[in-house]
């Protein structure tokens, strides 16, 4: 429930505040005095997109303070929560504009954006009137209206529907890569071919590389190695120092002692001499090869780097492609099975969720003709009893809250051709229609603020009265506002606040001044009389409040 409105400097109000009470609250007051701009107010604190310049001139900025008293179960603390805010049973909410065109919000004193409070507004307001696009002249709307109404759980075919757009969409993925790998099997197949033939693997190439360098440097340096061998061997090196060894040791027991250091010297040069020349013979050894054999270690790594090349990844990385390429031809050779496996799941799925469907069109069309019989009953106390109201079920197509499409349509008197609300009705009638509408789709919902502005223009007399006891049968343990020019639905307010402009001055602005009975009287007599109010337009006004109160 609206608890109060604290307007400060916004278009020609400076300073108004308001408290509003639960029941009908009743806004009167002359044309042009101001009512649009307290609801272009109260549209501003709550996030809704109108008009661009709305402070005040001369003043520095604007700002509208809204505060609402909310049930425990009251469905603007889901938002908030999401939103990241904490709230108990009252909120606030404030907004600033400032000339330049700049807005801040505030939640609670805590700043938000304009789309916390626009999701905070729905579940807080509703405004009706004849120029209402948002909410019941909206067709857009209307299958979530009849599932209101109908008190559908619309979770079942919800969860069918993402089951069945996640298989859809695996299976689809799944025939995306079929394809795909099928218009390039002659080539995986080939590649294959050629990677298991060559057998890659990490290092090889570094491997292959170093022979084939070793086998190239083998014949350049071959016979250096062998003169050096020789030299080293029996006929050189070793040859001589035996020799002198033999020499020396047969004459060292004369020479008394004086060779034993030498000749231990050249015992440990033959034993090192004889390690070189078991090295370099094995040296010898390794360069000794087949020709044959350089062509083949070249022809493997020439191949190794040509395919590399060919593919455009490293040598040492040929063997991870394989597997890969492997991989996609296995997923080619199984991948019929698979899409055979999945378009069971989507064609399961797409069962339950027509059978979810159905069901929920079985609910719509008997929750349509309770709608419409609801209407009915409605409609005829507002002088309406041979219009016709018919909510239409259409084929629509599939998504997350079904196959309906759904559309309140009119006919205003029998054998006239139906239409959409807005076509066919006059204001009048239109009014008449959103108010019956509303009353039957509302039910027992509480917890929210209905707004109706001038909804009953065009109509009077009697038919104006049934209007007013209808908006006051919706403020029964409700609150409804209602911006009006009727003195008979004005009558039937629980609360009563006149709009009125004062000049202060060279500048002139808008108030709103609570009524009490007496003044109340007056207000009603101007709405019967004019201007001018005489003793008899009081007298009418007097009767209309006893009315209302019978």
């Amino acid at each position: 429930m609206l608890l109060s409105l604290d307007i400060r400097d916004m278009l020609i109000i400076d300073r108004l505040s308001l408290e509003f009470e639960p029941g009908l609250n009743v806004l009167t007051g002359e044309t042009g005095a101001g009512k649009s701009i307290l609801l272009d107010a109260l549209g501003f604190v709550l996030g809704w997109r109108g008009r661009a310049e709305l402070v005040r001139a001369g003043a520095e900025r604007g700002e509208v303070v809204a505060a609402f008293d909310l049930p425990a179960d009251h469905g603007a603390f889901a938002v908030l929560e999401e939103a990241g805010f904490e709230a108990d049973g009252e909120l606030i909410l404030r907004r600033v504009n400032y000339p330049d065109g700049r807005k801040q919000a505030y939640v609670n004193d805590r700043r938000a954006s304009g789309e916390v409070l626009r999701a905070l507004s729905d579940t807080l307001v509703e405004l009706h009137g004849q120029h209402d696009d948002r909410g019941l002249l909206n067709a857009r709307g209307h299958r979530a209206l009849l599932d209101v109404f109908a008190q559908v759980d619309l979770s079942a075919i919800r969860t069918a529907w993402r089951y069945l757009s996640d298989t859809r969409k695996a299976l689809s993925a799944a025939e995306d890569r079929l394809a795909a790998a099928k218009a390039e099997e002659d080539f995986l197949r080939h590649a294959v071919e050629e990677l298991d033939a060559l057998d890659p693997k990490p290092g090889q190439e570094a491997e292959l590389d170093a022979q084939r360098r070793l086998m190239q440097a083998g014949e350049r340096i071959r016979e250096d190695i062998s003169k050096a061998l020789q030299a080293m061997g029996p006929n050189g090196a070793e040859g001589q120092l035996g020799d002198a060894t033999r020499w020396l040791d047969g004459i060292a027991d004369k020479a008394e002692g004086q060779l034993d250091e030498g000749l231990s010297a050249l015992e440990r040069t033959l034993t090192e001499l004889g390690e070189a020349t078991q090295s370099v013979e094995t040296c010898l050894s390794a360069l000794s090869f087949d020709p044959r054999e350089l062509e083949a270690v070249e022809e493997h790594l020439f191949a190794l780097r040509g395919l590399a090349r060919k593919h455009n990844v490293l040598a040492d990385d040929l063997a991870a492609f394989a597997e890969d390429l492997r991989a996609r031809l296995a997923a080619i050779d199984g991948g019929a099975a698979e899409i055979s496996g999945l378009r069971a799941e989507a064609d399961a799925a797409a069962t339950e969720y027509q059978a979810q469907a159905q069901k929920l069109r079985k609910i719509r069309s008997t929750a349509a003709a309770r709608l419409d019989k609801a209407m009915a009953k409605e409609l005829a106390p507002l002088k309406m009893e041979r219009a016709v109201f018919a909510t239409e079920l259409a084929e629509d197509a599939a998504g997350p809250d079904g196959i309906d499409s759904v559309a309140f349509t009119v006919a205003t008197n029998p054998g006239a051709p139906s239409g959409p609300l807005n076509k066919i009705a006059s204001g009048g009638e239109l009014s008449r229609f959103l108010l019956a509408l509303k009353v039957c789709l509302t039910g027992g919902a509480k917890g929210i603020t209905m707004i109706f502005d001038e909804i009953d223009r065009g109509v009077g007399g009697a038919t104006a009265d049934a209007v007013g006891r209808r908006l006051a049968a919706l403020a029964d343990g409700s609150q409804v506002l209602v911006v009006t020019h009727s003195p008979q639905v004005a009558a039937l307010g629980d609360h009563h606040w006149r709009v009125e402009k004062q000049v202060r001055g060279d500048q002139t602005f808008s108030t709103v001044v609570p009524l009490d009975e007496t003044a109340r009287v007056d207000e009603i007599a101007r709405m019967v009389s004019g201007d001018k109010i005489t003793e008899a337009a009081r007298a009418a006004a007097q009767a209309l409040l006893e009315g209302s109160a019978a």
